[in-house]
């Protein structure tokens, strides 16, 4: 049966009613915007036991430690260690038998003119039976609105949707994923962080998580580190050089590890990169994602964790148009951006069939894609049937745009990856993916060891141990 979906009163009042939560609230910045649903909603006594707002630093100093940036994950969780425990303190003893107790917690830097510094980081930290162990939601909030009062009422509205979520919700975290942009619309804000962790979700997995806010347009992006961490993107990217390359990674063969290596190569030696820490991304669409059976979280973990298994941080998005990977990248960063493709597609980025919903075109696309220190590192292919090779120098395009090629590559917009293995040009991943399915072994030498080794241990992408072909491999979700 479908649930009701309450509106933000009715879920205040709901917890009110509730004889057995009872927490506290503390909330920096932006105002005390989640608690004042609950004083409004009426029976606030019998669900709140304080609330606090530390508005200056030095008050919120002395009581959750001295932080560099105060808008930040680092100082939520502060803040909850230090409200939990002290919750705990004083109340344990009288009522803890018969409470479930909550602190929720946010810091929220609102602003009125710049819209990309309007942000938050918010949490919960809650007890699902009286005297048990605490479980915890962390997510973090961009704010889309373009006032302060609106980012206000919005913070307030995904606050209360994350205490409701938490208390009823928490056996289903798709649904509670769910639940947290009730009563707002898409374009008002974008959660891009979540992370469950404690007995309520042993089992969750935050990577899944992570790709469940893009598939329900809750994020544009979500990211995650090689040790499976999930991060929230200016914590990796901020003010820093950025390579990333997209493909489906079914598997990751030679030919796409060769491709970043020399992309690499070229982008440390940039004037305005060299001698700095550049971060390597590597970007897979919900296009890329998917499969004739949709997306399947199984097949989405086996892709993520050969990246992983090679030390690399995994960004997933619903970028489709490399002028809004750009735009997402170019937030948290003003240093320069590599982006790694093959021939094939950059031939498909000069296809004008793909910009019709832009007013102008193409060259809006191309004017977005590059507008800061940008550039395209190519990598060539080999014609299967005549073995010439094509890279970025000598590709043909329409003949309307042939200026235009011209000029970016003239003036280094795209740059033709250099001193490449061309013994790895007739690399395919989807030829390699069969011949794992079909019992091939040919295969193993056309991928990276370490994914090799760790195909043949688990049995990913459809290979079977036995040697024998698997059929439907990929089980539908």
């Amino acid at each position: 049966m479908k649930r009701e979906i309450l509106d933000t009163q009715e879920k205040a009042s709901q917890i009110n009613r509730d004889p057995l939560k009872y927490g506290s609230f503390a909330e920096i910045g932006a105002g005390q915007e989640v608690a004042r649903w609950f004083f409004r909603a009426g029976g606030a006594s019998h669900t709140i036991a304080k609330s606090t707002s530390a508005y200056d630093m030095m008050v919120s100093d002395s009581l959750y430690g001295v932080t560099e940036r105060y808008v930040s994950r680092n100082r939520l969780e502060r803040m909850l260690e230090y409200e939990y425990n002290a919750l705990l303190q004083l109340l344990d003893q009288k009522r803890g038998a018969t409470t479930k107790f909550f602190v929720f917690c946010d810091t929220v830097a609102a602003r009125s003119k710049v819209v990309e510094d309007s942000h938050g980081w918010m949490g919960i930290r809650f007890q699902t039976h009286p005297k048990g162990p605490f479980s915890e939601i962390i997510v973090h909030v961009r704010m889309l609105d373009s006032t302060n009062l609106q980012q206000q009422e919005a913070i307030g509205i995904v606050g209360v949707n994350l205490i409701h979520g938490a208390m009823y919700l928490h056996d289903d975290p798709t649904e509670l994923i769910g639940s947290l942009q009730e009563n707002l619309s898409l374009d008002r804000i974008e959660l891009d962080l979540i992370k469950f962790s404690g007995p309520a979700f042993e089992g969750v997995d935050n990577r899944l998580m992570s790709l469940e806010l893009v598939r329900q347009g809750i994020a544009n992006a979500a990211m995650f580190t090689a040790d499976g961490e999930v991060v929230q993107a200016a914590e990796v990217l901020w003010r820093k050089p950025i390579l990333v390359e997209r493909g489906s990674f079914r598997p990751i063969t030679n030919a796409t590890m060769d491709m970043l290596e020399c992309a690499q190569a070229q982008f440390i030696q940039e004037p305005n990169v060299f001698g700095e820490p550049i971060v390597v991304l590597m970007e897979m669409t919900m296009k890329n994602l998917t499969t004739e059976g949709g997306i399947n979280p199984k097949d989405f973990l086996e892709r993520v964790d050969m990246l992983c298994a090679l030390g690399k941080t995994v960004l997933i998005s619903n970028y489709g148009e490399y002028y809004r990977l750009a735009a997402y990248l170019f937030r948290y960063t003003k240093k320069m951006i590599g982006i790694v493709m093959g021939v094939p597609t950059l031939r498909e980025l000069f296809d004008e069939k793909y910009y019709t919903e832009l007013e102008g075109g193409i060259l809006e696309s191309f004017g977005r894609l590059f507008k800061n220190a940008l550039k395209l590192y190519v990598y060539p292919l080999q014609d299967p049937r005549t073995g010439s090779i094509i890279t970025a120098g000598n590709l043909r395009v329409a003949p309307n745009l042939r200026h235009l090629y011209a000029y970016l590559i003239e003036n280094h917009f795209i740059q033709g990856i250099r001193e490449y293995n061309e013994a790895c040009l007739p690399i395919f991943s989807r030829d390699v993916l069969e011949k794992i399915q079909r019992g091939d072994p040919s295969w193993e030498k056309l991928v990276p060891l370490e994914v090799g080794r760790m195909i043949k241990e688990r049995n990913l992408l459809g290979h079977h141990s036995n040697g024998a072909p698997q059929i439907n491999a990929v089980a539908q979700p």
